[in-house]
């Protein structure tokens, strides 16, 4: 292991986090908020550590996939409790582990909240919170790859193990050209959204901060009614941004930098996401018709709930608690599977649940016909038998997780229900789950314990399981 290379990037990690802390300790200088003493003295803090830590250089440039696995986790681990401080200092969230667990929840972009009133938020406080999610979106150690020239061969290794989905490749030559692409497409989509908001009406400040929540495919809101009390047009454009933040950014990079559009449209993980929110949309839309006025009503809430959650993005415009039993199964099925892989959102992903649903049609016609040889297809290649073990190995793991933290959940006193969606609702990075974590109640009345277990849940789920793990195994921590 060569923890040299490994501390010297933890420390550039804290430059940039000083660098992000400063927009809110603006912020803060303008609304007159004393908030922003807690955000500068962190600033200070985090600035003073990185530039000890520099001058302690790399010893070797050797970088290979464990160390890229253990930078990532543990850069996610250090973000966590550096972006956590400001909440605590300034007291608005006193409690350290409930300013642990919300920070946790914006970085990996999951949305639920231990917050019964976020209006009272400071203006500075609330920006840093949703913030949290786009920089979390695409990831601290992408963006540091597409802004920094670094060399050893070990681009490649970082983005693999943060990127979500069963595998990552460059869209160009350079790891960091591809960086560079993936952040200018966010980056665009995020302020088309801002335009678009303010155009329909909406705050100037709310329009920013809620579009770093809908990119970041994260959740968080500035009202306590998430995104009900605003005007049906901005709830129209929040469906339509939360799909677009599930979905794979290659088909971006298709249309907007390599002008193909008839390859961005024969995409199939794309193509099959659009149409897993299209068919869940309705027929939920169908189920809760006799709840609305007219269909038109219900298809809008439906077709927003399923975007928000098959997108892990975790808004909500109504109670969707209070629905039939059809659409909140049906809503708990479109969570597990996710977004598409190489997108901002959460979940299992569509192009593992393609592939896996494909080698089960293999496995059954291989009982007819023995010896038949057939692979799974994704995107016109075929799966190779490496990538499809993965995936095989990604669901034994994820439902271990989900057993043992549902098991540690149950000594609480919350019921079935609401333990299981909430095991499910973290480790999907999607927030808001059934029962007593439902879309108008929050995670504030589990324990300690709980909450450590869940925030573990949306580290592991964010960054694929595999990185969080290997920080328990004895080996990983062996030098060469």
């Amino acid at each position: 292991m060569n923890f040299s290379i490994i501390r010297y990037i933890l420390f550039r990690v804290l430059e940039f986090v000083a660098l992000f802390l400063s927009l809110p300790c603006l912020l803060a200088v303008i609304y007159h908020e004393k908030a922003g003493f807690a955000f500068a003295a962190v600033m200070a803090v985090c600035i003073v550590v990185a530039e000890i830590g520099k001058q302690f250089k790399p010893k070797s440039n050797v970088f290979y996939a464990r160390e890229g696995f253990v930078t990532v986790s543990l850069t996610w681990i250090l973000l966590s409790v550096v972006g956590a401080l400001p909440f605590y200092i300034s007291r608005e969230i006193p409690c350290f582990v409930d300013a642990l667990y919300e920070t946790v929840s914006g970085f990996t972009t999951t949305g639920a909240t231990i917050l019964s009133d976020v209006e009272h938020l400071s203006k500075s406080v609330q920006f840093w919170r949703l913030f949290t999610h786009w920089i979390g979106g695409m990831g601290m150690l992408v963006f540091i790859i597409a802004v920094l020239p670094l060399s050893g061969g070990y681009n490649m290794h970082l983005m693999r193990a943060e990127s979500p989905g069963p595998s990552v490749g460059k869209l160009v030559p350079r790891v960091q050209a591809t960086a560079k692409i993936l952040y200018g497409i966010y980056i665009g989509i995020t302020l088309l959204q801002i335009i678009l908001l303010i155009a329909a009406g909406m705050s100037v400040y709310d329009s920013v901060v809620l579009s770093f929540s809908t990119m970041g495919t994260g959740g968080f809101g500035v009202l306590n009614s998430s995104i009900g009390s605003y005007s049906i047009v901005v709830q129209v454009i929040f469906t339509v941004f939360m799909i677009l933040g599930g979905m794979n950014f290659n088909v971006y990079y298709l249309l907007l930098v390599a002008r193909k559009p008839k390859e961005a449209l024969k995409h199939e993980e794309a193509r099959t996401y659009l149409m897993l929110i299209l068919i869940s949309s309705a027929l939920i839309a169908w189920n809760i018709r006799g709840y609305y006025p007219n269909f038109a009503l219900a298809f809008k809430d439906a077709a927003f709930q399923v975007a928000s959650i098959g997108s892990s993005t975790g808004f909500s415009t109504t109670n969707f608690d209070l629905w039939p039993s059809f659409s909140k199964a049906l809503l708990i099925v479109v969570m597990a599977i996710g977004a598409c892989a190489g997108s901002t959102g959460g979940g299992f992903k569509v192009s593992r649940v393609m592939i896996l649903w494909q080698d089960m049609k293999n496995e059954l016609l291989r009982v007819v016909h023995p010896q038949i040889v057939k692979k799974p297809h994704l995107e016109g290649r075929a799966v190779e038998d490496e990538t499809l073990r993965s995936i095989q190995s990604y669901l034994m793991i994820y439902l271990l997780i989900c057993v043992i933290s549902f098991l540690i959940l149950s000594v609480d006193k919350y019921d079935f229900t609401t333990n299981l969606t909430a095991v499910m609702a973290n480790i999907n990075n999607t927030g808001p789950g059934l029962g007593a974590v439902g879309p108008v109640c929050n995670y504030g009345g589990y324990s300690a314990l709980s909450k450590l277990v869940l925030m573990f849940d949306m580290i592991t789920g964010r960054l694929e399981l595999l990185p969080m793990l290997i920080l328990f195994s004895p080996k990983t921590w062996k030098k060469f």
